[in-house]
């Protein structure tokens, strides 16, 4: 893991129900340049609420067919951070797909946030400083793919399966698939779309005159 930077992200929500959105989400920026979410309104601090709502980030299963569309506001980042990373793009957008099904505003029970479902501390240890903003976001994800990609020699599934359950759960069942349900699922849905978006990528190379 890297470092954490001088710029962090904290986040504060109320994640028991999607109701618990229903009041805005507000932000706020420290002094530190924390960038701070939170579903209560703060007292004392010049904050901002967010238009939009927040909801839930989808479970993990079986995956329909990619569509293009979304990919479409985020291609450029992706691209960009996929190819500093040295990581696959086809890669990138599947766990974009997987993880928040193209939705910024993504929040799982556990406090994972945005396009690609960072958690707070691992957003801190990838320098991202706005968890929500759609490049940090990309930027940290991917950065973060790289981190695990360097750890596990390249090998796609450990990757995959670290980046659902943790590396130290892949390191303690021996550098397998950890027995969990969710992560089992997960890797399955996310190599199928690895390869699908693959597919298309060089659909789209054959396409071009």
């Amino acid at each position: 893991m890297c470092a954490p930077g001088s710029l962090l992200v904290s986040l504060s929500l109320v994640l028991a129900a999607s109701s618990a959105w229903a009041g805005g989400i507000y932000r706020y920026i420290e002094k530190d340049g924390t960038v701070v979410y939170t579903n209560v309104p703060p007292a004392g601090v010049r904050a901002k609420r967010l238009r939009g709502t927040f909801h839930p980030s989808p479970k993990a299963t079986e995956p329909a067919a990619p569509t293009p569309s979304p990919l479409a506001d985020y291609h450029s980042y992706a691209e960009q951070a996929a190819r500093r990373y040295k990581i696959p793009l086809a890669l990138v957008h599947a766990i974009m797909h997987a993880e928040s099904n193209f939705d910024a505003h993504a929040v799982s029970p556990r406090g994972a946030s945005g396009l690609m479902q960072l958690m707070p501390e691992t957003a801190r240890e990838m320098y991202v400083k706005d968890i929500f903003d759609v490049r940090d976001n990309i930027e940290g994800g991917t950065r973060y793919l790289r981190v695990l990609a360097n750890e596990f020699q390249g090998d796609m599934v450990k990757m995959v399966a670290a980046y659902n359950a943790g590396p130290d759960a892949v390191r303690k069942y021996g550098g397998n698939i950890p027995p969990f349900e969710e992560t089992q699922a997960y890797v399955r849905k996310v190599l199928q779309l690895y390869f699908q978006y693959k597919d298309l990528a060089n659909l789209a190379r054959a396409d071009r005159p």
